[in-house]
């Protein structure tokens, strides 16, 4: 018998800092984010190529109060501090089974992280190993998605993943309105129309513009990574 080989060769997954949380109300959950790297370790032992932006909710929005007021540029560079210091935790837990993996910042900090070099993370990804892409774009004013739409652009992608807390983009907050349905497939057009919060409006364009897919899922489903790498119905797949 074949074996089914994955559709696609190399992603993008963007994880909100919030997904290491679990539980918690804040910071970094041990056996979530030991969880989260155990499906990212089965997409790599099939031969997908695994680039990843971190968002930096989790550690930041326990600050959150003491920064009400504060310059929005200094709050944002607080935010991307957050984000590598998730990156961190992701390389050393990816390191402790085993599997290769390279920390880029796009903020100069290089007695932690590697500077963001385009040519390097290619080269990284076609080694086998994880990119982690910490401190967003760089700049201020820019939202983790929109550095996440950047960099899947940058490292030639077949798709951008978005895993969050929900399986999929729903008609409405399916928690305040249970009687919300799931898109199954979604254009980017309806989504910007529609408001519905898929990702914020300049990643959605920039994905549109530029032909990239998003696909939106679970990551706190068991083997929905591996299934959405397998091009099977899971999440919702918003098109171009």
């Amino acid at each position: 018998m074949t074996k089914k080989a994955p559709a696609y060769k190399r992603i993008l997954l963007k994880l909100s800092g919030e997904a290491l949380m679990g539980d918690d109300s804040y910071g970094i959950n041990r056996p979530t984010i030991a969880r989260i790297v155990s499906e990212i370790k089965e997409v790599v032992e099939l031969g997908v190529q695994v680039a990843i932006v971190i968002g930096g909710g989790n550690i930041f929005r326990g600050v959150a109060l003491g920064a009400a007021g504060m310059d929005r540029a200094t709050a944002d560079y607080m935010g991307m501090m957050a984000t590598v210091m998730n990156a961190l935790a992701l390389q050393d837990t990816m390191r402790g089974v085993g599997l290769g993996c390279r920390v880029q910042s796009a903020l100069n900090i290089e007695q932690v992280a590697e500077p963001y070099i385009r040519g390097k993370a290619m080269r990284y990804l076609e080694e086998g190993k994880v990119v982690v892409f910490a401190a967003g774009t760089g700049n201020p004013f820019f939202t983790t998605d929109t550095a996440a739409a950047l960099r899947g652009m940058e490292m030639n992608v077949d798709i951008v993943l978005k895993a969050t807390k929900v399986d999929g983009v729903y008609t409405a907050d399916p928690v305040a309105h249970p009687e919300a349905t799931r898109y199954n497939r979604l254009s980017f057009d309806e989504a910007i129309q529609k408001n519905l919060k898929v990702m914020d409006a300049t990643a959605l364009a920039l994905c549109r513009d530029q032909n990239m897919n998003v696909n939106v899922f679970s990551i706190f489903k068991p083997s929905a990574l591996k299934r959405v790498v397998f091009g099977e119905d899971e999440g919702t797949l918003v098109y171009c």
